[in-house]
């Protein structure tokens, strides 16, 4: 079973006498690796208190939509793009049917409603509220949406009961969280992706680099392990943590990224160049520090290699898949790029946008094919990456 490293988890508790099992749930989530917020429903705060889970999570809790200090910078749309998986736990009767009909009057069904993530939901009710058609055709109408049930489970309840309704053990659910990040799309695929930065030598002590923090690509790495493929991250120089399950190569200039590119992608199925490589690199690298002695100087450029292009025009060529980061005429930039470099399929944003450019922990991105345009909507980098990498999948399944 898989860690929840670097996954953000937000967690929403509804009214209910299982609510005191969430400050649990909320440990076991961050044993295995997530980073937890809580938003917590009116009557979840009769059974717990938001201070006990502010002190579990290390994070304030929410509790309120029209909290005016919070939605100022719309609060509600950046917890739903912050999160990897919303998990309600435990889910009320009541907020099934709130969430099976779309209403967003209080903060978590406004979240919900604003959020791509997979959601998630534990219930815990009485026995006969969930055996009750209403409650099974609101769960139906969920489960058909793509939205993940988990439990309940049967046992004695706090009303006296015995039957279905309790909320499933805190331990039962982490697992049931982890299967959500695994899939098996990819078993069997080599992919082999670059990220973050190249660094061109000026003399010893200076470079030309870009802004690139390597985020996307460290994210497109963590959902091809967990779509069951064996990874290659192939990284310039960042300040990110190496993934886990992930092969990876560090390296430093452009040069040094397509060796390792043309090493790593023999027998590979999918080929994602998110790098940021440099154009240029200086024609000269000095051996001795460049001494500040004229106001100006001139300094001769060449140009790098083309790492992706190469890479498509192998004989054995992976799918092939290139980011196009462009300031302006996003479409149409990426489409040339798409053609000049015969490639399967391009990745393009707007890194004009500051909310979503380089070092940004959300993204917003269009992909494009010969024969298709897709615009996604903005996410987090971590949810964006299981979206493209399931659309891979389907690509190189066919």
């Amino acid at each position: 079973m898989g860690s929840l490293v670097n996954k953000h988890v937000l967690m929403g508790v509804t009214g209910g006498i299982a609510a005191y099992k969430s400050a649990e749930l909320i440990r076991q989530l961050q044993k295995a690796g997530a980073t937890v917020r809580v938003i917590m429903t009116p009557a979840a705060q009769e059974f717990i208190t938001p201070l006990t889970l502010q002190a579990l999570s290390g994070y304030p809790v929410h509790t309120a939509l029209l909290d005016s200090a919070a939605e100022a910078a719309m609060g509600h749309i950046e917890l739903a793009r912050w999160a990897d998986l919303i998990l309600i736990a435990p889910a009320s009767a009541d907020f099934l049917a709130r969430l099976c009909h779309g209403e967003g009057g209080d903060l978590l069904g406004a979240v919900c409603l604003a959020s791509s993530c997979t959601i998630a939901v534990a219930p815990a009710m009485n026995q006969a509220m969930w055996a009750n058609a209403s409650t099974q055709k609101n769960v139906n109408n969920l489960n058909s949406r793509g939205i993940k049930i988990i439990g309940p489970g049967e046992g004695y309840q706090a009303c006296g009961d015995v039957g279905a309704g309790r909320m499933e053990e805190p331990d039962l659910i982490t697992d049931q969280v982890k299967a959500l990040f695994t899939s098996n799309l990819l078993d069997g695929k080599k992919v082999v992706i670059t990220a973050g930065p190249t660094r061109e030598a000026l003399d010893p002590v200076r470079y030309i680099s870009n802004h690139s923090s390597g985020k996307m690509g460290y994210a497109l790495a963590v959902a091809a392990v967990e779509a069951g493929a064996e990874t290659i991250l192939i990284s310039g120089p960042v300040n990110l943590q190496a993934p886990e399950r992930v092969t990876i190569m560090h390296v430093v200039s452009a040069q040094d990224l397509l060796d390792a590119s043309l090493e790593a992608v023999v027998d590979a199925d999918i080929f994602i160049a998110a790098a940021a490589v440099a154009d240029y690199r200086p024609a000269h690298n000095a051996h001795q520090k460049i001494k500040k002695n004229d106001d100006n100087i001139s300094l001769a450029l060449t140009k790098n290699p083309d790492i992706v292009a190469t890479i498509a025009s192998l004989e054995k060529r992976p799918f092939t898949v290139g980011f196009a980061a462009e300031t302006n005429d996003l479409e149409n930039h990426a489409r040339k790029k798409l053609n000049n470099k015969k490639l399967d399929l391009v990745i393009a944003n707007d890194v004009s946008n500051q909310s979503i450019g380089f070092n940004s922990d959300d993204n917003q991105v269009t992909i494009i094919t010969n024969d298709s345009t897709e615009k996604l909507p903005l996410m987090s980098k971590g949810t964006l990456a299981i979206h493209l990498i399931r659309h891979l999948a389907s690509c190189v399944s066919k």
